[in-house]
């Protein structure tokens, strides 16, 4: 029985020490193994590890991945022609010598960050002031973002931080010069659009003279047509009456005299003051008056 218990007592032991003098290191991690406070192994490669049960040895873990700094607030920066711009960024960085970062800031990402970010400000500032609001925005955006990072990296290479990349997200005017840019703009845009107004109207001007012109144009043809039509059809006509009447002259003179009394006696209220004895009321006096003469 003691046998058992004292077998029992020896694997729990062998489990705890077991347990104190392996880690395991994450793909994404760095540990730095410390021996009595100080750093006596960097290790990079994932996988189990040992080392001496504490207090002899100990571990700390660093995050290996790419970190972002993206503050809410934005910087102040004033541009080579003296105009002051609003400009928010971030950072992306990495620690790339666990030994030296450690020695540097202790372990502390938040202390990593300040210093870095200060770097940013400083870098950003050298880099806007020699440069145009138009350069900054658009032509030389991207030199003044890479020329940031270089800066930055620069200054951080000894305390084991790498700048992967540095971000220009926005940039704006301050709210002062803002609306001064706004009005502006608006008031160049209110040019633009009084410009095009004025050469729709000319050039609706031209389309209504022209369409106009053509109008008449058109409707010269067609009367001068219809007045040719018009003619042919009344010489036409007039051959058809000669002809027909042709050949029975005394008819003929006794239709035109029916016309003329269907014209003469429209309305009931006409007053026709004629003597009685004229040509006019020959068919009516006499209707056999041409056949006799014939």
């Amino acid at each position: 029985m003691n046998r058992i218990v004292g077998t029992l007592v020896g694997i729990v032991v062998a489990a705890v020490l077991l347990r104190s003098c392996a880690f395991i290191v994450d793909q994404r991690q760095f540990a730095i193994l410390f021996a009595f406070g100080q750093i006596k192994e960097v290790i990079s490669e994932p996988g189990l590890h040992f080392k001496l049960p504490p207090p002899f040895q100990n571990v700390v873990y660093l995050d290996k991945r790419i970190l972002t700094i993206d503050t809410p607030q934005t910087d102040r920066v004033q541009t080579s022609e003296k105009k002051n711009l609003l400009v928010d960024s971030f950072v992306k960085w990495r620690i790339s010598d666990p030994r030296r970062y450690w020695v540097s800031f202790g372990g502390a990402e938040r202390a990593a960050q300040e210093r870095v970010s200060t770097l940013v400000r400083d870098a950003m500032n050298q880099a806007i002031n020699k440069r145009t609001v138009n350069d900054v925005t658009s032509r030389e955006r991207d030199k003044a973002m890479e020329e940031i990072r270089a800066a930055v990296q620069e200054r951080v290479k000894d305390v084991g931080v790498e700048i992967v990349d540095v971000r220009l997200k926005r940039v704006d005017f301050v709210p002062e010069i803002s609306d001064s840019v706004f009005r502006r703009m608006e008031a160049e845009r209110k040019r633009v659009a009084n410009e095009q107004r004025s050469i729709g109207a000319a050039e609706s001007e031209k389309v209504r003279a022209d369409a106009d012109r053509q109008r008449e144009v058109l409707l010269a043809e067609a009367y001068r047509e219809a007045q040719r039509i018009k003619g042919e059809g009344d010489a036409k006509a007039s051959a058809i009456y000669a002809q027909a009447f042709g050949q029975n002259p005394e008819f003929f003179a006794f239709y035109r005299s029916l016309e003329a009394y269907r014209s003469t006696f429209r309305n009931r209220s006409d007053v026709l003051v004629v003597d009685p004895s004229s040509e006019f009321f020959k068919y009516m006096k006499n209707p056999g008056a041409g056949s006799t003469k014939r």
